[in-house]
This record gives C-alpha cells, structure tokens and sequence, in this order.
C-alpha cells in the first residue's frame, strides 16, 4: 500500500469534516476576511488535526507526516485557509521541540501542545529580508539567566491569534548565519505586540501581521537549542514541514479541478455542453496529468520522510515535494479560471478564489527559486 492510500479512515473523517463543517462556510471565510477561530480550534484539537504530531508519549495523537499532507490535501480542496490548522503548530512548536529542544523543554510544552487547543506562529521574516535570514535586525541580547528581545517581524501568518511565537533573533554579530538562536515565547509576556494586519492577495480570513518586541523579557528556558545555532536547526524544521505546503497546493488544484469538470459537463455553448469541446477536453486531461504526477511526488518523498530512508536528501525531497506541487496548483488554478471564461472571474465561483490561494504556496516556507537552490545544489555536490 502506497502513502497515499494510507490511513483510509483517516482521510475519510477529514472528507467528513470538509463536507460537514468547512464546505458550508468556505466562501464566507473569503467575503468575510475573518477567521472562525473559536468554532475551529476545539473542533480541529478534538480531532487531533490541529496538534497531528505531536507524540504519543507526550499526550498526543502520535499522527506522522502522511497524516498531516492527507488532512492538508483534503481540506484545501475546499479551503486552503482551513487547511492551516491542520497541524498548524507544526513549524512554529511541536517539530522545534521535537527535533531540537531539550527533553525538560518538551516536557515543560508538548503536553500542552497535545490538548489541541493552542495555536503558533513562526516569525522570521522581516520588512527587509525574507530568504536572507543573515540580514536580520531582531536582537536578543543576554541579561543573566533572560534575554532581552527587540526587532520586528512582518508577514506572520497566525501572528495576531498565536497563543506562542517561535521567534529568531541574533545573539551574535558573528558573520553568516551564526549567531541567530529561537525562542519560544509565550505572546501574553510584556513587550510583544501585534501591528498591521496585511491585506493579502488571497487566503483571506487567515491573518497576516507585523509583530514588534519591545524589551521583551524572555527566560534562557525558552530558547530552543544551542545559542547561535538556530539557523540550521530550525531550517531542518522546515524540511519536515514543506512537503504541508505541498499538499495544501495538491488540494486546491484537485479542487478546482473538480469544480471545472461540474461546470464543464453543465455549461452549454454552440448547442453542445463545454466538455464535448476538444481543446477543454485537453486542458482537463493536462490538469489531471499534472494533478496525479505532484500527487505521486508528495506523497512518495513523504513516505521517505516518514520511513527516514531519505538520509542526507531530506531538504532535497522535501524542496521537491513543495516546488513542484505548488507551480502545478498555479498552473492547474489558472486552468480553471480559464475553463469558466468570463464566469471564473468572477467571485460567485470558487475558481478564482483558488488560484489567489494557489499563489502563495510558491512563497511560503521560502520561495520556489530557494527550492531550486536547494534541489541544484544536492544535484551538484
């Protein structure tokens, strides 16, 4: 059994919750631009969507990172803002705490985590440097057994609603990426602030703000590994949570191919439905060609993931799984527009709502031209 069959009643529960609970609200999510935090995160931590990973031993739904792609997919079908909370406090905690924290540290924060009912935000990015981490401004600098927090973040998707923020900041002025340690820090401490929220071209409903420390006290205990070595510990973090990014896209293109194939087979022009017409016959059988190729890519580098037989091409797969999905849902969502005509540009179909949902899945977890720096560079060594 392949890993995309896995965990068929797994995936036949999230189908029902799409049916039930997120398909009825998904266009209001879109009018409203507000997101319905309250009614999800008990529904999604019952579940044991919102904390997948965190594991068994620490009160979780020990889920694996197949789970969290098939409950991604599924969803974004539908909504790729919902999508989100699926394992939503994956980069931002529960796989720092995992993979780098210390075990008093994943004592103190994963049992809490398993409860479901805590949201995170990862905040790395600033309003002057996004893919170069070395630029950053954010500064911690040590006073005793605390640090002291000061910089801005920007673009940080959940920022205004997280419960905690995994926040990177220079300890060092030591050249390239030495220097940068993380900090899990609890958004109710003294001196966090959120700003704007951004007005963004899609996923609306899902806030993306400014963050500001301003003196933020923060004990050495919320500092996730060693001092000055968080850039590539919390990179790594990021292999494990790209191949998400990947299914959200495969889910809102097998979405809107869906949506294209009703209209398609109802929509009637020149005395015959559109289906009938060749040229939309190809473009359809293109968006499936290209649907099942990034579905059998995720779903095979997941597999290696999950099996640990990836080795030393973790970022290599996981760059894989993430670029070549999300330049297949923007491809496939302009399709879609496109099969609809005049209709697909407009708000009362789904279409292109997803292909502005689409867009973003190019950007996120670093951009598709640092996912080709990353696949280059395995290939050249």
């Amino acid at each position: 059994m392949n890993a995309y069959n896995e965990h068929a009643g797994f995936r036949s529960a999230v189908q029902k919750l799409v049916r039930q609970e997120i398909a009825p609200i998904a266009a209001q999510i879109e009018d409203d631009d507000s997101f319905p935090v309250e009614r999800f995160l008990e529904l999604f931590g019952d579940m044991g969507l919102l904390q997948i990973l965190v594991p068994e031993q620490y009160g979780g739904p020990g889920g694996n990172i197949i789970m969290k792609c098939i409950a991604k997919e599924e969803i974004a079908k539908c909504s790729a803002a919902m999508a989100i909370l699926a394992g939503q406090n994956s980069a931002g905690a529960v796989l720092p705490l995992v993979h780098v924290a210390n075990e008093a540290q994943r004592q103190r924060f994963l049992p809490e985590f398993a409860k479901g009912r805590l949201l995170t935000a990862l905040a790395i990015t600033e309003p002057h440097c996004g893919s170069d981490v070395r630029a950053m401004r954010t500064r911690a600098k040590r006073d005793g057994s605390s640090y002291i927090i000061n910089g801005q973040k920007c673009f940080i998707t959940m920022g205004s609603l997280a419960h905690y923020v995994l926040v990177l900041a220079k300890t060092s002025e030591s050249a390239g990426y030495d220097g940068i340690s993380a900090f899990l820090v609890d958004t109710k401490t003294p001196g966090f602030k959120v700003g704007k929220h951004e007005r963004t071209m899609g996923l609306r409903g899902i806030p993306d703000v400014e963050l500001f420390f301003e003196d933020m006290r923060v004990s050495e205990e919320n500092r996730i590994g060693e001092e000055g070595a968080a850039f590539k510990s919390i990179m790594q973090v990021l292999n494990f949570n790209r191949p998400g990014i990947g299914a959200i896209a495969l889910g809102i293109a097998q979405g809107a191919l869906d949506v294209s194939l009703d209209y398609a087979k109802q929509r009637k022009a020149f005395g015959q439905i559109v289906a009938d017409f060749q040229g939309i016959r190809f473009m359809l059988a293109d968006m499936a060609l290209q649907i099942e190729a990034a579905r059998a890519l995720l779903y095979e580098c997941v597999r290696k993931i999950h099996s640990g037989e990836c080795g030393d091409q973790l970022a290599y797969i996981a760059s894989l799984a993430k670029c070549f999905a999300s330049d297949m849902a923007n491809k496939v969502t302009s399709d879609a527009v496109q099969i609809f005509g005049g209709a697909g540009y407009m708000k009362d179909y789904p279409v292109e709502r997803m292909m502005r949902d689409a867009k973003v899945t190019q950007i996120w977890e670093g951009t598709n031209q640092i996912q080709r720096v990353i696949i280059s560079r395995q290939l050249v060594a």
